[in-house]
């Protein structure tokens, strides 16, 4: 499975509005887990099975929590049995169809 989440202070912490340290706080752990992992500006995936992925959404908002007594989580999960390497690979099949369109135009 895959999981795409969002995980900081429902707060701010700091004066601007920053909650950068919060959060770098959960990409650690998740990082540290060893799963296939990616981080954008908005949300951080995680590839592997159900209960090691949760098990690292989990330690990473109680990262947060360490900061915060309250925290926003936003989760999405593509669940799909049998598959692995789907991080990438769902990236490479989309390039593909884009540049197959790009020929065809």
């Amino acid at each position: 499975m895959i999981v795409a989440f969002s995980v900081a202070p429902a707060a701010a912490q700091v004066a601007d509005g920053s909650v950068h340290d919060a959060v770098a706080a959960a990409v650690a752990v998740v990082r540290a887990s060893g799963l296939p992992n990616r981080t954008s500006s908005m949300f951080t995936e995680i590839e592997g099975e159900w209960d090691e992925v949760m098990d690292v959404v989990k330690r990473a908002t109680e990262a947060v929590t360490a900061v915060s007594d309250r925290v926003s989580l936003v989760l999405k999960a593509d669940i799909r049995a049998g598959r692995t390497g789907e991080l990438d690979g769902k990236v490479e099949r989309l390039e593909q169809a884009l540049a197959e369109r790009e020929r065809g135009a």
